[in-house]
């Protein structure tokens, strides 16, 4: 007997979506040991928006089409059977070989290039909608947020804190809180979008902000602050003044070596630079609409908006606000200010 016509398209295609799949995840294996290995900046959030829809597509496959094809073949076996057993009885042959039982588990089984794509799209569309509308996990690299935020500590980012975004685009679609002066915030670094930054929020809209001897100044006001003990700084091996500053309704701490001194060697080049003024000792600028001005707590050791500008409102990705895990330190786990 010959195989049907519809038998044969219903192989290849399998066969064409086996390869298919094959060669998606070898592209993902590719791309994530690149990006393990520092060859590229990877871009997690555009990763699970297209994890998403590729396994989306094939769920939608399975759910309309091959699932209820192995259902009908598998129904299809099993009436065959009956039907074969019933003219071998009519026939005075009641005894009839064959298990046909595996082979209905068999057509029913779904196959592997649907079991690792359709399979894993609840849990990836699951992360994809967590990530992107509530909340994100960071780990911080270095220490210029010391001694709010260390080097290794894990963190949670509130996404929807100041408005809902787009995932990817990053575009704002629903308003909610505004931004506060001593928040924490995780933004996208505006000299290359692909890398995300985290920094204190010291200047709104607006505000004149000042950084002259070692000191904050807001529109022409020194930031309160008074003198903690001093810190070990790890980075330098040396130990640092502590002060508590207060910034709105935030008393945080930060360590500064005001014996130490500002220097600014030059006049960074940085998109509206003109709204800042710079000497040798200090920096004055002029934050802009729809930007803000952010400064690391370990204000001696903090690349920042001193030396790379403004933080643009479309690079916002949220507020931090819980350390959830520190490996090296379990007892850092908790809220933060």
């Amino acid at each position: 007997m010959s195989t049907p016509p519809a038998a044969h398209n219903d192989s290849a295609l399998h066969t064409g979506l086996a390869t298919l799949t094959g060669v998606l995840y070898a592209a993902l294996v590719v791309y994530l040991g690149g990006w393990f290995f520092n060859q590229w900046i990877g871009n997690f959030s555009l990763l699970l928006f297209l994890m998403s829809a590729i396994t989306g597509v094939y769920w939608l496959g399975e759910r309309f089409k091959f699932e209820p094809a192995r259902i009908a073949a598998a129904h299809a076996l099993v009436r065959e059977d009956q039907e074969r057993r019933e003219r071998l009885k009519a026939q005075g042959i009641p005894q009839v070989d064959g298990e046909v039982e595996k082979a209905r588990q068999a057509i029913l089984r779904q196959p592997w290039w649907l079991d690792w794509t359709a399979g894993l799209f609840p849990v990836i569309l699951l992360v994809f909608v967590l990530r992107s509308f509530l909340f994100e996990p960071f780990r911080i690299p270095s220490g210029s947020m010391i001694p709010t935020l260390y080097i290794g500590d894990l963190i949670l980012v509130n996404k929807f804190h100041y408005g809902v975004r787009l995932p990817v685009i990053n575009k704002k679609i629903i308003s909610n809180h505004e931004v506060k002066r001593g928040d924490v915030m995780v933004f996208r670094y505006p000299l290359d979008k692909r890398q995300d930054y985290i920094k204190r929020i010291v200047g709104l809209p607006g505000d004149e902000i000042s950084w002259r001897n070692q000191r904050l100044f807001l529109n022409g006001q020194e930031v309160p602050t008074t003198a903690e003990g001093p810190k070990f700084e790890p980075d330098r091996m040396i130990f640092v003044p502590q002060f508590k500053e207060k910034l709105g309704d935030v008393e945080h701490i930060m360590m500064v070596d005001r014996e130490r001194g500002s220097f600014f060697p030059g006049v960074p080049q940085f998109a509206m630079s003109e709204h800042c003024r710079y000497t040798v000792e200090s920096v004055t600028c002029k934050v802009p609409a729809g930007h803000y001005y952010g400064m690391g707590d370990n204000r001696d050791n903090s690349g920042d908006s001193r030396l790379w500008g403004f933080i643009p409102d479309e690079n916002i990705v949220g507020k931090a606000v819980f350390i959830w895990m520190n490996f090296s330190q379990p007892s850092r786990i908790g809220s933060f200010r």
